[in-house]
C-alpha cells in the first residue's frame, strides 16, 4: 500500500499513486512565490512569468530572507498584505484566462509595475522590521510552516527556499514559459501590428496572419456597405433625374401651349368663330342689341365671302388733317415729311389680340393702291379682310415664298388666329410683285435702350424727296412697317423739332376709330396727336424690323425674289 504525501489517501499500486498525483497537480497547481492556487497550467506560467519576473533583480542585493513573521501588533497590515495579494493572483488569473494572447501586454505594462511596487514595499517593511526586533536571520517562513517547501510545478523538485524555485523554473522551464532568458542570444519578433513580443518567426507569422485575416474581413464589410451605399445612391440619382425630365417635360409642354395660344395655333378658331363669339358675349352682356348682332354677323359672312374687308374698322383723310395742322400749328416743329395717303385700320371682335399684322398690311396696301405707281401689280385688287390675307400668304407659300417660315407655322393660316409678322409681310408683297425689302435694327444703338439709328433711317427714306421744301412735305413714298417682339405698326412720317430730335409718327391698330376720327376735326390739339408721336424714348424694345416699298417688281425679279426666300436673310444695322 502507498499512501500520498498529499492527501493521505493510499493507493494499491505504484500506477495508481502516478495517476492520483497527477489529478493533484491537474487541480492544485500551486504558486512557489506566491502560493497561488486553483488556476491552470497556462495561467500559472503566465502567472509566474508576469508576476515574479523581476523578483531577483529587486532583490540582486538583498540579503536572503529565510522566514517572515507576522506579530500581533502587525495584524491590520499583515491582512491588507495578504488581501493585496489574493486581489492581485485573482486579477492576473483571471487575465491570463480571458485573453492568453494580449496578456503579455496588458499585465506586463500593468501588473508587473504593480508587483514591482508591492514586493518593493514590502520587503522595504520586513528589513525595517528585523532591524527593530534585532533578528539577522529568520529560521522559518509562514509559507514554509503551513504549506511546506515550494515545489516546482512543472517537475515536481522541491527547493528549500523560494528564490531557489523561481530560479530553477526560470532555468531549467524557460522554453515552457515562452520568454528567453536576459543573457540568452534568442532573437525577438515583434508584432508589426499590436507589438506583441514573440520569440519564434512561424508563430509570429501565424499571429500576423490573423491580423491581415481580421482586416480583410473588415474590408470587405466595408466594401459591401460601400458597394450598397453607392448603388443607394446610384438609384437615388437616376430617380431624381427622372423626376427632373418629367418636369422640365411638363414645363416644355405647358410653354408650347402656351406660346400656340398665344401666336393662334391652338385650333381655337380664326377670324369668323372669335368673332361670332365676341358679339355674343355682347349680346349677352346687353351691349349689343340681337338685331345689330345679326346685321353685322351678314355683313361678315359676305364680306368673307368676296374677300374683301367690310371698312367698319376704317378710318380715311388723316394724312390731310395733319397736313393742315402742321401747316397752321406745331411751332416747335421745324420740318416734317409725311407718306403717301394712307387709311388707318384698328383691330375688331374678331381679331382683337393677334390681328395687328393683317390690320399693319390694309394700312400699307391702302397707300399703294392709291399710289399710280403700283397699278400694274396691284391692279383690280381690293384692301381684304383678315381670312383673305391668310389665304394670300399660303399662296405665296405654294410658290415656293419662305419655306422655313410656312413650315414653323404648319404651312397653314386660315381658321387660325396664327401671328404674322414682318416676313409674311415681305413675301406677301413680293408675291403681290411689290418691291420691298426687310431691315433688322438686332440691337441699341442708343443710351438707355435707344435706336437713334433707326430713326435717322426712317428721315433719310422720307427727306429724299424734300430736301430743302417747306415745313410740311407730303411725299409719294408708302408707309412704312414696323415690328418688334409682340406687336407691330405703321410710321406714316416723322418730324424734326427746331432742337433738333426726331419724332415718328405712327398708326397703331390698337388704337380704335372713335381716337382716331379726333385729327379730322378742323381745330385739331396737340393732346390729339400724342397717340400718334412716338419720340426715341418711346421706343425702347431690344430689336425692331421695317419693311419699306421701293417700287414695283417685274416678273423675272419677282422668280429671282423667290429664289432668294428660300434662305431668308435681312439686312442687318449695326
Amino acid at each position: 500500500m502507498l499512501s500520498c504525501d498529499i492527501c493521505g489517501e493510499t493507493v494499491t499500486s505504484e500506477p495508481d499513486m502516478k495517476a492520483h498525483l497527477i489529478v493533484h497537480m491537474e487541480n492544485e497547481i500551486v504558486c512557489p512565490f506566491c502560493k497561488l492556487s486553483g488556476v491552470s497550467y497556462d495561467e500559472m506560467c503566465f502567472h509566474i512569468e508576469t508576476a515574479h519576473f523581476e523578483q531577483n533583480t529587486l532583490e540582486r542585493n538583498f540579503e536572503r530572507i529565510n522566514t517572515v513573521q507576522f506579530g500581533t501588533s502587525d495584524n491590520k497590515k499583515d491582512n491588507t498584505l495578504q488581501c493585496g495579494m489574493e486581489v492581485n493572483s485573482s486579477i492576473l488569473s483571471g487575465c491570463a484566462s480571458n485573453h492568453p494572447k494580449n496578456s503579455s501586454q496588458c499585465l506586463t505594462k500593468d501588473s508587473t509595475v504593480k508587483h514591482e511596487t508591492f514586493y518593493s514595499e514590502n520587503l522595504t517593511d520586513l528589513k525595517s522590521r528585523e532591524k527593530q526586533s534585532g533578528l539577522t536571520e529568520v529560521k522559518g517562513s509562514i509559507y514554509e510552516t503551513t504549506y511546506g517547501p515550494p515545489e516546482c510545478p512543472f517537475c515536481g523538485k522541491i527547493e528549500e527556499h523560494s528564490e531557489d524555485m523561481e530560479t530553477h523554473v526560470k532555468t531549467t522551464h524557460a522554453n515552457l514559459l515562452d520568454i528567453p532568458l536576459e543573457d540568452c542570444d534568442q532573437p525577438l519578433y515583434d508584432c508589426p501590428m499590436c507589438g506583441l513580443i514573440c520569440t519564434n518567426y512561424h508563430i509570429l507569422q501565424e499571429h500576423v496572419d490573423l491580423h491581415l485575416e481580421e482586416n480583410s474581413f473588415c474590408q470587405g464589410m466595408d466594401r459591401v456597405q460601400c458597394s450598397g451605399d453607392l448603388q443607394l445612391a446610384h438609384q437615388l440619382q437616376q430617380e431624381e433625374d427622372r423626376k427632373r425630365r418629367s418636369e422640365e417635360s411638363r414645363q416644355e409642354i405647358e410653354e408650347f401651349q402656351k406660346l400656340q395660344r398665344q401666336y393662334g395655333l391652338d385650333n381655337s378658331g380664326g377670324y369668323k368663330q372669335q368673332q361670332l363669339r365676341n358679339m355674343e358675349i355682347e349680346v349677352n352682356r346687353g351691349r349689343m342689341p340681337p338685331s345689330e348682332f345679326h346685321r353685322r354677323k351678314a355683313d361678315m359672312m359676305e364680306s368673307l365671302a368676296i374677300g374683301i374687308d367690310d371698312g367698319k374698322t376704317k378710318t380715311s383723310g388723316i394724312i390731310e388733317a395733319l397736313h393742315r395742322y402742321y401747316q397752321n400749328a406745331a411751332t416747335d416743329v421745324r420740318q416734317v415729311w409725311l407718306s403717301s395717303v394712307v387709311d388707318h385700320f384698328h383691330s375688331s371682335l374678331g381679331d382683337k389680340g393677334w390681328g395687328c399684322g393683317y390690320r399693319n398690311f390694309q394700312m400699307l396696301l391702302s397707300s399703294l393702291l392709291q399710289n399710280d405707281a403700283y397699278d400694274d401689280c396691284l391692279k383690280g385688287m381690293s384692301v381684304p379682310c383678315i381670312p383673305k390675307i391668310q389665304s394670300m400668304i399660303e399662296d405665296a407659300w405654294k410658290e415656293g415664298f419662305d419655306p422655313q417660315g410656312a413650315s414653323q407655322l404648319n404651312n397653314r393660316l386660315q381658321g387660325t388666329k396664327a401671328w404674322i409678322g414682318a416676313c409674311e409681310v415681305y413675301i406677301l408683297l413680293t408675291s403681290l410683285r411689290v418691291k420691298c425689302h426687310i431691315v433688322d435694327f438686332h440691337k441699341s444703338t442708343g443710351p438707355l435702350g435707344t435706336h437713334p439709328r433707326l430713326f435717322e433711317w426712317i428721315l433719310n427714306y422720307y427727306s429724299s424727296e424734300g430736301e430743302g421744301s417747306p415745313k410740311v412735305v407730303c411725299t409719294s413714298k408708302p408707309p412704312i412697317y414696323l415690328q418688334h417682339q409682340g406687336h407691330s405698326r405703321t410710321v406714316i412720317g416723322i418730324e424734326e423739332k427746331k432742337n433738333g430730335t426726331l419724332c415718328l409718327l405712327i398708326f397703331d391698330p390698337g388704337c380704335p376709330s372713335r381716337e382716331m376720327q379726333k385729327l379730322l376735326k378742323q381745330d385739331v390739339e396737340a393732346s390729339s396727336l400724342k397717340q400718334l408721336r412716338k419720340s426715341m424714348g418711346n421706343l425702347k424694345h431690344k430689336q425692331y424690323q421695317i419693311v419699306a416699298v421701293e417700287g414695283a417688281l417685274s416678273p423675272e425679279e419677282k422668280v429671282a425674289r423667290r429664289q432668294d426666300s428660300q434662305v431668308f436673310t435681312a439686312e442687318k444695322i449695326p
